[in-house]
């Protein structure tokens, strides 16, 4: 066994390497950027080294083989993501003679990229999804692909994975928007801005197969995992066994997966990827090849959980040389496993990311059948560099129904407080009737946003007379900026013979309520001045005072209750008469389609803003002419930061 590892990767995915690395007596080494300075898994590692000048450096293969050596690594593991499915960069470690813990640089060309793969399984005879996966990238060639395939289709970066470079088109007439964000977005990520074109299959299921193989020729299946529940090819919830799939097509699945690997002379651990056509049934006709996966996926403890394994103890293994732990027949299925994605993200505006400093945070207790993964504690920032994920959780129990009972009520007990977070959304995705039924496909999410609690809503008023009850309570001292000036003293004059009553208000987002405080010799009660009653009580709720007033956590939402100035007056929110263009979130400018002085049309493209993998296109709210431009690209930028103004037509003519 190798006596220490370097690991190339960051967040979550480093701290569960640290964990079977330290449980194994391997020493971890971690790179970080300035970026993550101080972060969780640095602070876990047994040494952390700082590499690069911004967010990039977990890029930058040159340097980290180069820290490898340095170092004295004897193997580096690229977790998964960043360059875990590199062949370059595995090779490059070879070169140096530092073991790379993955699959040989060989298999990963030939299954990394899906226009190969797929070319490779219709010649071993596996079922793909028509499309055009040849070398001709001339856009308008594509188009008239697209057209003879017959929309919707997809346009899919060939490398990479994630949902990254891709996008479903419904029309010919979206076709060339779609197609330059695909390419924009590869290139991005993955370096490669080429594409392939597939029929979309409008009722599918996403059922991947875990293989893994050791370097004496041996491959075992570790069963299935369903994706399905995904929203923008984003996996938001993973489980195993996938509900309702009939045994011979899962044998069906299996065997067309190990089929795949030893192909290819594949190695350590891999994911075969199989979408299925639930409008044909489940059956063993039913799916086909979708793309190989040659890392370890963000999901495996799911895996892990209805096997008892540590797959990440079976790379170090193999890495090594050694044989696989176990036989095909040893490896016996125990219950069922789901696992959420616990995301700093908004879901009521378009699941925006929402970075920011982590001010409270309980998930658990962990043990039992309770696994938690988490990147973070509490007192730690999120950050807009990098992916948005805080934590997964995993529920194990003897059935599906257990092990969803379980997971919801750890979703009910989380505490999550600083960044806006998935909580809410997760609790209604997991007791929809449908995904209880386990009867849904991957559009099932996209085509339910409402029911999920997904769309803007008026804030959570149960929350809200909370959060003011507290701030009245509290009488907590005004901001900095107002000095001696004290937001209360409106309370002051109201007294009656045997009730004191006294107005207030406070902001609630960018909006201003106002509240009655009624003191009584039996107590004080806390109202709306308007007579609204607040939601319905039940939901477990948390307060967190900070530095302007209060974060309510009530059901998973988290609602900000401030102090109103009242030298301020009335909360402004922005209309959308201004044409100003705002960024939407904390986040990278990456594509500036204008210029200044510019004329454009209502709804035209203006920018597209990205943060944690998410890419965000602003639109003009208006025709007219584009002034005081204040953005370029690659500038970072911060949420509500003006970008640029649309002046109104009347003004341009």
């Amino acid at each position: 066994m190798f006596a220490n590892v370097l690991i190339a990767n960051r967040g979550e995915i480093a701290c569960r390497v640290i964990r079977t690395a330290r449980r194994l007596g391997i020493r971890a080494i971690v790179l970080h950027t300035p970026a993550d300075r101080g972060a969780l898994f640095t602070r876990m590692a047994d040494e952390a080294i700082e590499i690069g000048e911004g967010a990039a450096g977990y890029l930058d293969g040159e340097e980290i083989v180069a820290t490898a050596v340095a170092v004295g690594a004897q193997c580096l593991h690229p977790g998964y993501g960043f360059l875990s499915e590199n062949a370059d960069f595995a090779e490059a470690c070879g070169a140096a003679r530092v073991v790379f813990v993955g699959p040989p640089p060989a298999a990963m060309r030939a299954m990394g990229l899906k226009s190969s793969a797929k070319a490779l399984m219709q010649k071993a005879g596996a079922p793909v999804v028509p499309g055009y996966h040849g070398d001709n990238q001339n856009p308008k060639f594509l188009k008239e692909k697209a057209y003879q395939i017959g929309y919707p289709v997809l346009i899919k970066a060939i490398a990479g994975g994630g949902g990254r470079g891709m996008r479903r088109i419904d029309a010919h007439v979206d076709f060339d928007a779609g197609f330059e964000a695909a390419t924009r977005e590869a290139r991005a990520a993955f370096g490669d801005p080429r594409v392939l074109i597939e029929k979309y299959i409008l009722l599918p299921r996403h059922i991947e197969v875990q293989v893994f193989g050791d370097q004496h020729g041996q491959v075992v299946h570790l069963f299935e995992r369903d994706c399905s529940l995904q929203r923008r090819h984003q996996k938001v919830i993973e489980e195993s066994p996938a509900p309702g799939l009939p045994e011979a097509t899962r044998a069906a699945m299996t065997e067309a997966a190990v089929a795949a690997a030893k192909a290819v002379g594949y190695f350590s651990a891999g994911t075969v990827e199989f979408i299925v056509d639930a409008a044909r049934g489940l059956g063993p006709d039913s799916f086909y090849f979708l793309e190989m996966n040659t890392r370890l996926q963000v999901e495996h403890p799911v895996t892990e959980a209805i096997l008892g394994v540590d797959l990440v103890e079976w790379q170090f293994r193999v890495a090594a040389g050694e044989p696989l732990p176990l036989k095909q027949g040893d490896l016996t299925r125990n219950g069922a496993a789901i696992e959420a994605r616990l995301n700093a993200e908004d879901p009521q505006i378009g699941f925006l990311p929402s970075p920011g400093l982590i001010r409270a945070l309980r998930l658990g207790p962990e043990g039992g059948d309770l696994r938690i993964d988490a990147g973070v504690e509490a007192g730690d920032a999120v950050t807009p560099f990098y992916d948005s994920m805080i934590a997964k959780l995993i529920a194990h129990a003897p059935t599906r129904e257990a092990a969803l009972a379980k997971l919801n009520d750890a979703l009910a007990r989380a505490i999550v407080i600083g960044p806006k977070t998935n909580l809410e959304f997760l609790s209604a995705l997991l007791t929809a009737p449908e995904v209880a039924a386990g009867v849904y496909d991957t559009g099932f999410i996209d085509a339910n946003l409402a029911r999920l609690g997904a769309t803007p809503r008026e804030p959570d008023t149960g929350a809200v007379l909370a959060g003011a009850e507290m701030l009245w309570r509290r009488r907590l001292p005004a901001a900095p900026s107002l000095g001696p000036v004290d937001p209360w003293a409106v309370a002051d004059g109201f007294e009656l013979t045997e009730v004191r009553r006294a107005s207030f208000e406070a902001r609630v987002e960018a909006r201003v309520e106002r509240f009655v405080a009624t003191t009584t010799p039996e107590g004080t009660t806390f109202s709306f001045l308007d007579g609204r009653e607040a939601g319905a009580a039940g939901a477990p709720t948390t307060i967190h005072p900070i530095e302007d007033g209060v974060l309510v956590l009530s059901g998973g939402r988290q609602t900000h209750v401030a102090l109103v100035d009242p030298l301020e007056g009335a909360a402004a929110g922005a209309s959308e008469e201004t044409g100003e263009i705002v960024a939407p979130m904390t986040g990278r400018v990456i594509a500036l389609l204008v210029e200044e002085g510019q004329i454009v049309e209502e709804g035209a493209r203006l920018a597209v803003v990205e943060a944690m993998k998410m890419e965000h296109a602003l639109a003009a709210p208006r025709a007219g002419r584009i002034e005081g431009l204040a953005a370029a690209v690659g500038e970072t930028v911060e949420q509500g930061q003006r970008l640029m103004m649309v002046v109104g037509e009347e003004t341009t003519k």
